[in-house]
C-alpha cells in the first residue's frame, strides 16, 4: 500500500512539471511571434539580405566600370558614306600558293613582335566605331574569338600551353582570360550622414584595349626552289596584354592572351578595312592585304636559326639594344640567303 502512494505522488509530480514547462513554453512564444508564419518570414529576409563585412554593412555588387571595349555595336540606320562598300562584305582571300615540301630548299621560323606605340602601326590602333563595332585590331581579333568558329568567328588556342594550337579554349575561358584586374570593393556613403558608410560595392573593371601594346606573331620564312623566290607564312597571332604593378602605372613585361591561327583568321580580315590617315578615299586596303604585303614594323625575338636550345633572344642577350641588333641579324641572315642563290 505504501508502494502504490510513493508511485502516485511520483507521477503527479511529473505531469505537474509537464504543464508548467509547457506554460513557459507558450508564453515566451507569445511574447516574441504570435503565428508560425511572421517566424517563417523573419527567417526568409534574414536569407535574403546582403552580406556583410563584420561592421553592419551590406556588400552589394556594384556597376561595371567600363574599360573601352564597347560590346554594343550600333549599326547606321542610313548609308553612313559617300560610296557604297558593300562589295567588302563579299570579299575572300586568295588561296595560298602551294609549297611542295621536296621544292622547300631552306625554311626558318621565326617569332616577332610588334609595337603599335610605333608611328608604321598606329593603324591598329584607330579609335573609332563603325556599323561592324570598335575599329581597333583588338576589338577585331576579340569579336572573332567570342564569336567562335560556329557563328564565323575563329578558335583561341591556349598560350600558357604551348603556341602550337594544341589546347582550344571555348568562349567561358576566353572571358576569363580576357578579364580585367582584380574587382574592388569600395564603401558607399549615406546620403542622409556622408561620415557612415551604407554599404560596399563590388566593382569589376573589364578588358581593356589599352593594355594590349603589343602583338607576337609566329611565321616560317620558305625558299620555294621552283618558283627560285622566298615566301613567308604567317602562321598564328597572338595579343600580349601588359602586366602592371599594383600602382597601375609601372609595366612588368607582357603575358600573351591566346594563339589564333592565321589561316582561319584570313577570311575575317579580308573584310576588314584598315584605318589610311592620308587618304580615305584609299582606305579599301583590308587587314589581310596589310599582314601580306608586310606593311607594320616589327623586330625579331625568337628564331630557329643557329638556337638548338630553342631559346628566345632575351634568354641568352640580357642588354635590350644588343637584343635589337640581334634580331636584326636574323632578319638579314635570312635575306642574304636568297640574294647569296643568284650570281650577277
Amino acid at each position: 500500500m505504501k508502494m502504490f502512494l510513493l508511485v502516485t505522488v511520483a507521477v503527479l509530480v511529473i505531469m505537474d512539471a509537464s504543464a508548467q514547462r509547457r506554460r513557459r513554453t507558450t508564453r515566451t512564444d507569445s511574447t516574441t511571434t504570435p503565428t508560425n508564419q511572421p517566424t517563417q518570414q523573419v527567417q526568409q529576409n534574414n536569407n535574403n539580405a546582403p552580406p556583410t563585412n563584420g561592421f553592419n554593412a551590406p556588400i552589394v555588387q556594384g556597376p561595371t566600370v567600363q574599360g573601352g571595349f564597347n560590346d554594343t555595336i550600333r549599326v547606321s540606320r542610313r548609308i553612313d558614306a559617300a560610296v557604297d562598300k558593300g562589295v567588302l562584305r563579299d570579299r575572300i582571300p586568295l588561296p595560298y600558293e602551294h609549297l611542295r615540301w621536296d621544292d622547300a630548299l631552306y625554311t626558318e621560323r621565326v617569332w616577332r613582335e610588334l609595337d603599335l606605340r610605333e608611328k608604321i602601326n598606329l593603324p591598329f590602333n584607330y579609335k573609332a566605331e563603325a556599323d561592324n563595332g570598335d575599329q581597333r585590331f583588338i576589338s577585331l581579333l576579340l569579336r572573332a574569338v567570342l564569336d567562335g568558329p560556329d557563328k564565323g568567328g575563329v578558335t583561341a588556342w591556349d598560350a600558357n600551353v604551348d603556341d602550337r594550337f594544341t589546347t582550344p579554349l571555348d568562349s567561358i575561358a576566353v572571358k576569363a582570360v580576357i578579364a580585367g584586374g582584380k574587382p574592388d570593393t569600395l564603401p558607399v556613403y549615406s546620403t542622409i550622414d556622408p561620415t557612415k558608410i551604407d554599404h560596399y560595392a563590388i566593382t569589376q573593371h573589364p578588358f581593356n584595349p589599352e593594355d594590349v601594346k603589343k602583338i607576337r606573331i609566329k611565321e616560317d620564312w620558305v625558299f620555294d626552289r621552283e618558283s627560285s623566290r622566298m615566301f613567308v607564312r604567317i602562321l598564328g597571332i597572338a595579343p600580349l596584354k601588359t602586366i602592371y604593378s599594383e600602382d597601375g602605372v609601372t609595366e612588368h613585361g607582357n603575358t600573351p592572351l591566346f594563339w589564333v591561327y592565321y589561316p582561319d583568321l584570313r577570311p575575317i580580315l579580308a573584310r576588314s578595312e584598315v584605318y589610311n590617315p592620308k587618304n580615305m578615299g584609299m582606305g579599301r586596303m583590308t587587314w589581310e592585304e596589310l599582314f601580306e604585303s608586310r606593311m607594320f614594323g616589327s623586330y625579331v625575338i625568337k628564331s630557329s636559326l643557329d638556337n638548338p636550345l630553342d631559346k628566345q633572344i632575351k634568354d641568352y642577350i640580357k642588354d635590350p639594344i644588343l637584343r635589337l641588333l640581334e634580331g636584326e641579324n636574323i632578319k638579314e641572315r635570312i635575306f642574304n640567303y636568297e640574294q647569296d642563290l643568284w650570281s650577277y
